[in-house]
């Protein structure tokens, strides 16, 4: 029998649609059918300037939005070789580690709901307001922050963040140990998602899987360490993983992913250096010589235009450890302010290719478990 799963399921997270074959409960085939979120990112970042498409990242991966702002203002930086005052990396590391145990929660709140458990919902989500509390002081928007910068971030942190932002750390420790003892060892959890989705090591190398994905399959993989990108390097923290490969393996990477990101984000704001949070120097020398913005078409729009950088005529792949696995862009640079072209490499739809190989042979009901586990979110897949 086949069966259309999504892309209206409440379990989908977003519009994903599954054509399942059936033999009574067991699972013949499955094929995923994607592009209902289809919004043509990579052609618009190709009409655009930088500083102008910053606000449109934040669409692709919608709950880890740091990260998407990072990884466009990386690719010009590495390409421009321009350089990042210390404090403005260390406001990015805070953020970014906020912006993935933002990630994690709404990841784990939903995964649970999917296998029957609604009381870590509520909970997840009242930890999860307090994540965004500070990124609103700091940015002025809960979700969509627009708050990366070629070469730094928008704006200093404010007056009293630092101290609010070590109370959460504090509180959120309290948190993650009240999650272990509700979810961790319950036996009907347990039941659900052990020796579920089991992926080997080196398969999850031939699929070219990244993240808590990888982690969790015994490879010990985290670009933070390989990539040394912004100031990882002068904080302690330990790449989390698990050997079995196996749904509750993701799930214990991912908890545990949490609890490292509050220790660098504590080892951060107790260091933070002082300084400029942005790199001026850049706004004078890479200004575009002649920008069409200057032509007969553009002299009667009141506004004026942001500075564009022009972006040399090369090629580049950037990548950064989002909290979903390895997001990259390979960029071409054409001597101009757009980008000749702006190739996404979105975590979630590589992660997507294994699912039908893991639900095969499995039971109707362990297509959401499996599905959860992967954790995908729609905008990044379909782009």
């Amino acid at each position: 029998m086949i069966v259309n799963m999504g892309p209206h399921h409440p379990s989908m997270h977003g519009v994903l649609r599954l054509i399942v074959t059936l033999d009574g409960e067991d699972v013949v085939d499955c094929e995923p059918i994607l592009g209902y979120l289809h919004r043509g990112m990579e052609k618009i970042a190709e009409n655009r300037t930088i500083i102008q498409y910053l606000p449109y990242v934040t669409r692709w991966d919608y709950l880890a939005t740091m990260f998407t702002e990072a990884i466009t203002v990386n690719g010009p930086e590495q390409l421009g070789n321009i350089q990042v005052p210390k404090r403005a990396s260390y406001i990015r590391v805070i953020m970014l580690e906020l912006s993935r145990i933002a990630s994690h929660l709404l990841w784990l709140g939903p995964f649970m709901a999917d296998i029957g458990a609604q009381t870590p919902f509520f909970y997840i989500f009242r930890e999860r307001e307090l994540v965004y509390d500070p990124f609103e002081a700091a940015t002025g928007m809960r979700m969509m922050h627009n708050y990366f910068r070629i070469g730094g971030v928008a704006a200093d942190l404010p007056y009293g963040w630092i101290d609010k932002c070590l109370d959460f750390c504090d509180y959120f420790l309290t948190g993650i140990v009240e999650y272990q003892k509700l979810i961790t060892r319950n036996p009907f959890f347990l039941e659900r998602v052990e020796g579920i989705g089991v992926i080997g090591g080196e398969e999850a190398i031939n699929w070219g899987l990244s993240g808590p994905m990888l982690r969790a399959s015994g490879i010990k993989w985290d670009l933070r360490k390989v990539d040394h990108y912004e100031c990882y390097d002068e904080f302690d923290w330990e790449i989390q993983w698990q050997k079995e490969g196996d749904s509750l393996a993701r799930y214990l990477v991912r908890i545990s992913e949490m609890t490292e990101s509050i220790k660098i984000i504590q080892q951060a704001l107790e260091g933070i250096p002082g300084g400029p949070y942005e790199n001026l120097e850049i706004r004078c020398f890479d200004r575009e010589k002649d920008p069409e913005w200057n032509d007969f078409e553009y002299r009667f729009i009141s506004k004026k235009p942001s500075p564009t950088f022009e972006l040399p005529r090369q090629e580049l792949y950037a990548r950064i450890e989002a909290p979903k696995g390895e997001l990259g862009i390979f960029l071409i640079g054409d001597q101009s302010g757009f980008p000749w072209r702006w190739k996404i490499r979105p975590p979630g739809f590589i992660n997507l290719q294994i699912l039908p190989q893991l639900v095969k042979r499995m039971k109707l009901a362990d297509i959401m478990t499996i599905l959860g586990s992967i954790d995908i979110i729609m905008g990044e897949v379909d782009r």
